[in-house]
């Protein structure tokens, strides 16, 4: 049989009860936008989206922001009208972002009954003093109680959202951290290294002095969660991520290896064909323009052959397969980095330290 061609979706769900400080993802509260008008922008730019003959769809992902913001008559409006404009035959997984702080056994049955098979929950930490410090609205046990709530009233698969290196957190905070949430059996971990990104309040910590970056608590935080996760069975498949066998996320990998994806929503990404389109990163403006064209999109890329090779050095060399050879320059020399690289008849693929230091050897491969 052969492998037809298929899409990932991506939408974006920019709401948030409150602005975590650490968070530059484009996001921002409610306060007088009216959900249905989004939804129907939503839908809207999905019909004219649809005009592209796309193929079946592979993957769903809601994204945020925070998607579970919704409310259930939004997102059942929002599922039914996207399965009579787009192709939902062909689909593997539907992932929805959730906040720990407003589950119930109600929603859990909600997102089943929807057709979403996974559900990640932004947990970030089980210790309260993290939380506070991250700006997250739920509690260590709400987080707790959230994971029950879906295995008790659902059988979608759960993924659970941790960062290590927030300000004040120690080696032992970290092994906390995961001890508790190996204890719940997750399906699938993402373990994010903290990063200081521009426009966010932490970046104006990072900058005064008050908060430091300290690469070599980076790395043994790190090291201790591959051991722990690792240990405990879950594959290490991607440099942040790790999955039961069976478990991986389907529309992560997509990414990874370049597939074609639609973004649908305010400051969404597609590529296809090789074309990336990146939507207006204002909510307002997005719906006015799908009011009045059908489309918001701001910016506009053709991936050359060369920026598609870099690319793919960025993402590819951060998975367990690696980046296949094909991408490597003819004149790259690997000598310096020997030690870090394993080079099959197909991949590279990293060893030993190798994925500590994923950005720097992807510098040196570019």
């Amino acid at each position: 049989m052969f492998n037809l061609p298929r899409v990932h979706l991506y939408l974006h769900i920019p709401f948030c009860h409150r602005i975590c400080p650490y968070c530059s993802f484009y996001k921002h509260t409610p306060g007088k936008t009216d959900l249905g008008a989004f939804v129907d922008a939503v839908l809207a730019e999905a019909q004219f989206a649809s005009q592209k003959n796309l193929p079946p769809l592979k993957t769903i992902y809601f994204g945020g922001g925070t998607p579970s913001m919704l409310s259930p008559t939004h997102l059942r409006r929002l599922f039914t009208d996207l399965r009579e404009t787009l192709d939902f035959s062909a689909i593997e997984e539907v992932t929805l972002e959730a906040n720990p702080a407003t589950f119930t056994s109600r929603t859990a049955r909600l997102y089943q009954d929807l057709g979403v098979t996974r559900v990640s929950l932004g947990v970030q930490s089980f210790l309260g003093t993290h939380l506070k410090t991250l700006g997250r609205e739920h509690s260590p046990m709400q987080a707790i109680t959230s994971v029950h709530l879906l295995r008790e009233a659902s059988d979608l698969e759960v993924n659970i959202d941790l960062i290590f290196s927030v300000p004040g957190q120690s080696l032992l905070d970290w092994e906390d951290t995961l001890t508790q949430a190996l204890a719940l059996q997750s399906d699938h971990i993402s373990a994010y290294n903290l990063t200081y990104e521009e426009d966010t309040a932490f970046f104006e910590k990072f900058q005064t002095g008050d908060y430091h970056d300290d690469p070599d608590l980076n790395a043994e935080m790190f090291s201790l969660g591959e051991e722990i996760l690792t240990s405990a069975g879950y594959e290490h498949y991607e440099t942040s991520n790790y999955a039961l066998p069976g478990k991986r996320s389907h529309h992560n990998q997509g990414y990874w290896i370049g597939n074609d994806y639609l973004g649908l929503g305010p400051s969404a990404v597609s590529t296809l064909n090789r074309t990336r389109y990146q939507n207006v990163c204002d909510t307002p403006e997005y719906l006015k323009r799908i009011a009045s064209i059908g489309h918001a999109q701001e910016t506009i890329e053709i991936l050359d052959d060369e920026a598609w090779r870099l690319e793919r050095i960025a993402l590819q060399l951060r998975t367990t397969e690696g980046l296949p050879i094909e991408y490597l320059s003819p004149s790259t020399n690997l000598d310096s980095i020997n030690h870090l690289v394993r080079k099959t008849r197909t991949h590279l693929q990293l060893i030993n330290d190798g994925p500590l230091l994923v950005d720097s050897i992807a510098a040196e491969l570019a």
